[in-house]
């Protein structure tokens, strides 16, 4: 404790510290950049920087070993690509909200990023104003995009509306079978669809035959290549 402070100081401070609410990994290979980020998110009081570095590779084993609620990945770096390390969190089901930072503002880049799993995707334009903002609604489960591209979002749900309309059977599925259908989608075996959703190997294979049933698909291959040709609309 220092000398200019009373014990009900320090408390406050202590309960300050405890009451973090979003930890935060940074990966970018750009270190002005990645300082600019820490230096306007250290400045918040319920967000801590767990690790920070300018490599994939790293970053990757920096979020397995801290499980950070949220990793700000650059999407080009050496090592492993942003969207590289978002679909490893993917597949080994990582406690970890992806947000991307990146220069590119082709749509397709935002929609194989939006396919991965990723809730936030940041300009480095309007990074430093756009970040706070981004941290807070990708942290209550929703998505988060750059205002100048917002309208991909736009451009993206409207496309999965109009699949559904074309597809009618689609809302048939049951709310299982959608999930087992989004996994088919991320090329998963009906083995690992089983340990993911906890349920059996057969209750898996059952589903599977709902949905071919459902939505008139038949032969040995015809779900899984719908469900890759759709998945950015599943």
């Amino acid at each position: 404790m220092h000398r200019n402070e009373s014990p009900h100081q320090e408390t406050l401070r202590t309960v300050k510290f405890r009451q973090i609410i979003l930890r935060i990994l940074i990966a970018d290979d750009h270190p002005i950049f990645r300082q600019g980020l820490l230096k306007v998110i250290e400045g918040v009081a319920d967000i801590e920087v767990v690790a920070e570095t300018g490599d994939g590779e790293t970053a990757l084993h920096l979020i397995r070993r801290h499980q950070p609620n949220v990793a700000l990945l650059d999407i080009s770096m050496p090592g492993k690509s942003g969207l590289e390390i978002a679909k490893e969190i993917q597949v080994q089901e990582l406690p970890t909200t992806v947000i991307i930072l990146t220069m590119f503002k082709e749509e397709e880049y935002f929609n194989e990023a939006l396919d991965l799993g990723v809730k936030g995707y940041v300009l480095k334009d309007n990074a430093v104003s756009d970040i706070l903002e981004c941290l807070k609604t990708v942290s209550q489960g929703k998505y988060y995009v750059s205002p100048l591209i917002s309208q991909y979002l736009i451009h993206r749900t409207q496309r999965q509306r109009d699949f559904y309309v074309q597809i009618p059977a689609l809302q048939t599925l049951t709310p299982m079978e959608r999930r087992v259908l989004k996994l088919i989608a991320e090329n998963r075996t009906s083995k690992e669809i089983a340990a993911a959703l906890f349920i059996s190997f057969r209750t898996v294979q059952n589903h599977r035959n709902n949905i071919c049933n459902k939505l008139s698909l038949k032969g040995p291959h015809k779900l899984l290549q719908f469900a890759l040709e759709n998945k950015a609309l599943l």
